[in-house]
């Protein structure tokens, strides 16, 4: 009788540790998943532009989730800070944005609304895609008579190949101090992104663009006219961000008949009035230029792009 007493003593002892046990693994299981989730979470990318969003995948691939602000659509010079895109950057562990201005109308004020420390002005989060380019057509003083003119030069850089392996290469090191366990991953990232840039470089090089001459709407295509060698021999838009008079375009219609170019450049967001008026007076052709990652069929990544982009001139 004191035997069988003993036995189940011991027994009951054996099945409370063995539910302690059960409870403790449990435990340990979902510890090891809160910290797992830690470790292995996506860094939460926030791209003011197509562009930008589209480089970082390539460099951040799975590491990354990435949310961009502002449609293909659209004309980045004018952008509302709407309540969902402030919500955005919130939840951001870095924002990428364009700099040099592009972007002054509406990024301060999603930065300052979001609250988000990660982001300030200083920070790591804080990512001025422009700081390793180097700006062109620096104005030396600015007026509001001059229209929309950007005082840091002109921000749309990422036309040119070379200026964009330095942004991608930029993004592969800030990826990897902040996710420093994965920052091999980012450098062979970066690595299959260059060779596919030599192979592609190598590619729209043969286009030889040099020597043709164009005028573009808008002043989007000079760092590319510098990297290629041809020329933008004057924009519809004389002043950036105003709409041309009757007096600019009748000055822009003159160069056109002195300069003989290939076409005139336009994009989704040109004013068509204006570019149809002198397009009909000296019977240039026009050509929709995409002027940012998917804004046309066919442009899903920036290298479809820029294949897009070399491919219409070099026809024109």
């Amino acid at each position: 009788m004191y035997k069988r007493n003993e036995e189940k003593k011991r027994g009951g002892l054996i099945n409370k540790g063995v539910k302690m046990n059960g409870k403790l693994l449990k435990f340990f299981i979902a510890g090891f998943f809160i910290l797992s989730a830690g470790v292995f979470a996506e860094i939460k990318v926030v791209a003011t532009l197509p562009w930008i969003g589209d480089i970082a995948k390539q460099i951040g691939k799975e590491k990354v989730s990435v949310t961009v602000l502002v449609k293909t659509s659209q004309d980045p010079h004018y952008v509302e800070a709407k309540p969902s895109l402030i919500i955005a950057a919130r939840k951001a562990d870095i924002l990428m944005y364009n700099g040099l201005d592009l972007e002054i109308g509406y990024l301060p004020v999603i930065i300052e609304s979001s609250k988000n420390p990660n982001i300030q002005p200083g920070k790591i989060g804080n990512f001025d895609c422009s700081q390793f380019v180097t700006p062109i057509e620096k104005p030396s003083s600015v007026d509001r008579s001059m229209g929309d003119v950007h005082p840091l030069g002109n921000p749309h850089y990422y036309f040119s190949p070379s200026n964009i392996l330095k942004v991608a290469q930029g993004m592969a090191e800030t990826l990897g101090k902040i996710d420093p366990s994965n920052e091999s991953y980012y450098k062979k990232n970066y690595q299959e992104f260059y060779e596919k840039w030599q192979e592609k470089t190598k590619k729209w090089k043969s286009a030889n663009l040099a020597g043709k001459k164009f005028v573009a709407y808008h002043s989007l295509f000079s760092y590319l006219a510098k990297e290629f060698n041809f020329q933008i021999v004057g924009c519809i838009e004389a002043k950036p961000g105003i709409p041309p008079s009757s007096a600019e375009m009748q000055k822009i219609i003159e160069t056109i008949n002195r300069t003989k170019p290939n076409a005139i450049l336009v994009n989704v967001y040109s004013p068509k009035r204006a570019v149809d008026f002198v397009a009909g007076k000296t019977g240039v052709k026009t050509i929709l230029v995409p002027h940012d990652v998917g804004s046309v069929a066919g442009t899903d990544d920036w290298f479809s792009f820029m294949d897009r982009v070399i491919s219409l001139l070099s026809e024109a």
